[in-house]
């Protein structure tokens, strides 16, 4: 059995595409400067936002159903309480994986990930995790 780390590094050596829920606008944000730093190190990063157009140079969609591709992470930048409503969106998009940035857990969205058959990772920093794997992907 992996450990959280272990699939948090796994998460990432198999993704290209990140959906960032809750990407903000505001550079000096976490929500903002993670986003960036992944699509610095090649993923594929789309927006979820409810109020921007445009974020990183991407398209920002009002919400997971409405991204016209598949995703392999669902990446979360909302408070805990939203979590769980998040998991949901995400299974019903059949995302891969489920990721609480740090700070943020919920059992609810664990359980919904789990028995929608995602990986799960909460209160891990996507960008530290990549960083410290040594994690970087091609552009194609």
């Amino acid at each position: 059995m992996e450990d959280m780390n272990e699939t948090a590094e796994r998460i990432l050596r198999e993704a290209d595409t990140i959906a960032v829920v809750g990407l903000s606008r505001d550079p000096a944000k976490e929500a903002h400067s993670v986003p960036a730093a992944m699509q610095a190190a090649g993923f594929r990063i789309i927006p979820v936002n409810p109020v921007a157009d445009t974020l990183l140079g991407e398209r920002v969609h009002r919400s997971l159903a409405d991204i016209p591709e598949p995703v392999d992470v669902v990446d979360v930048f909302r408070p805990s309480e939203q979590a769980a409503e998040v998991a949901r969106e995400a299974a019903a998009i059949g995302a891969k994986a489920l990721w609480l940035q740090q700070g943020i857990t919920s059992a609810e969205a664990r359980a919904i990930a789990e028995e929608a058959g995602m990986d799960y990772v909460e209160d891990r920093c996507m960008a530290v995790v990549r960083a410290v794997a040594g994690i970087r992907k091609e552009r194609r």
